[in-house]
Order: C-alpha cells, then sequence, then structure tokens
C-alpha cells in the first residue's frame, strides 16, 4: 500500500486492528467481520501488526518483548510465572529466525534502530497470525539488515502468511508486492501489479503533482 504522506495507509492498519472504528463500510478477513472487535479479539483472530515508529519496553530485554505478545488463556494467566518454558522456546525460535537470537538477553534499549524493527518483526509473529501488517518496515534499516527482512517476508508468504505493507521505499515495492494499492486523499485511486502502477498517469500526479 503506498501514497502521498497523509493518505491514509496507517488509517486503514489502524481501522484493521480495531484502534479506530470506520466511519462505514465493513471489514472482513476471510468472510468474518472484524471490525467493532476489540484490538485483542482482533489479534485472537489471526492479526498482528507493527507500527512507523517500534515500540518496545525499553528496560526489558529482547526476549521478554517478545514474550509478553504471546497469546493469553485468560485470567488464569495472571497466575502464572513470568516466562514460561514454551514461550521461551518460541521467542528464542522466532529472534533465530530473524537474525538476532544472540540479543535474547540484551535490554531493548540497547538495541540499533534496525535491530529493534528485526525485534518488532519477531513479536508480530508471536501470535502465529495469518496477517500481518507492516508499516514502513524498510524505513530506517540499513540495507543488509533490509535484505534479511525482505527475505524472511518472502518465506513467510509462502508459508500462507498474508502481508499487507505501507512503505515509501519503491524498489521494495516493486520487487516484493504482488499487487499494489495507491491511495490519496484517503480513497484508493490505482490498484493493480508493480508494473502496471509504475506508469499509471493518476499515481504519478497524486507523488509528483500535475504538470
Amino acid at each position: 500500500m503506498i501514497g502521498p504522506n497523509g493518505a491514509g495507509k496507517t488509517t486503514v492498519f489502524n481501522m484493521i486492528s480495531g484502534l479506530i472504528k470506520p466511519d462505514d463500510g465493513t471489514i472482513l478477513l476471510e468472510d468474518v467481520q472484524i471490525n467493532g472487535l476489540k484490538p485483542h479479539k482482533i489479534t485472537r483472530k489471526g492479526v498482528s501488526r507493527t507500527f512507523q515508529i517500534t515500540r518496545d519496553l525499553m528496560e526489558m530485554t529482547v526476549l521478554e518483548n517478545l514474550v509478553i505478545q504471546s497469546p493469553t488463556a485468560g485470567f488464569a494467566d495472571l497466575f502464572m510465572g513470568s516466562v514460561l518454558d514454551h514461550e521461551r522456546e518460541k521467542a528464542l525460535e522466532l529472534l533465530e529466525f530473524v537474525g538476532i537470537s544472540e540479543l535474547a538477553e540484551e535490554k531493548a534499549k540497547n538495541l540499533s534502530y534496525g535491530q529493534k524493527k528485526l525485534m518488532e518483526f519477531a513479536g508480530t509473529l508471536m501470535t502465529e497470525p495469518r496477517l500481518v501488517l507492516l508499516d514502513e518496515p524498510a524505513g530506517g534499516v540499513n540495507p543488509a539488515l533490509l535484505e534479511h527482512i525482505l527475505d524472511r517476508i518472502a518465506m513467510l508468504n509462502k508459508q500462507g502468511v498474508t502481508f499487507i505493507i505501507v512503505e515509501h521505499n519503491m524498489d521494495v515495492v516493486m520487487n516484493l508486492c504482488a499487487d499494489v494499492i495507491v491511495m490519496a486523499y484517503g480513497k484508493v485511486i490505482a490498484q493493480g501489479p508493480p508494473h502496471k502502477i509504475q506508469n499509471n498517469p493518476e499515481v504519478l500526479a497524486a507523488y509528483l503533482g500535475e504538470s
């Protein structure tokens, strides 16, 4: 999902994840309506997300930042230990998957911005989502880490996880995405495969202005 700043892309993410309510319309996840549900219930339905600016608990370790995103069994979980064995094992597997397992016991505040992006990405996978919303995953990430993130996105997508990505890096969009939605002024102005979107006059006008 691409578009100029203020087009409404993050607002769409906020509606899908239940942070704000749409004024009209219906949001369906595999033909099941999810708008109107609380954010934690939408997460339980299989939706996970990241934010433009990473949201981490700085004084907690990387491992703990993942574990707190584990699905809960309800009120009974309040009486469990701080980190359950199966949660720790799952978190370590995901940190290995994204390539930062050596940072498991490091405090989040000591991570680089790119490493925080990897930690946040791993955290979205703790609930085993069917749909992941990634808000500018390439923003502020060095090329080596970015390539690693994109490789993992492609790998998970082949395993059946759907991704919706808000991104300004056109190289990422054109090389990774099968379908591109373009927004401007709160509306969808174009949708289609990358090679058609690249040369769409309305899209060019939205980004560059009318001649």
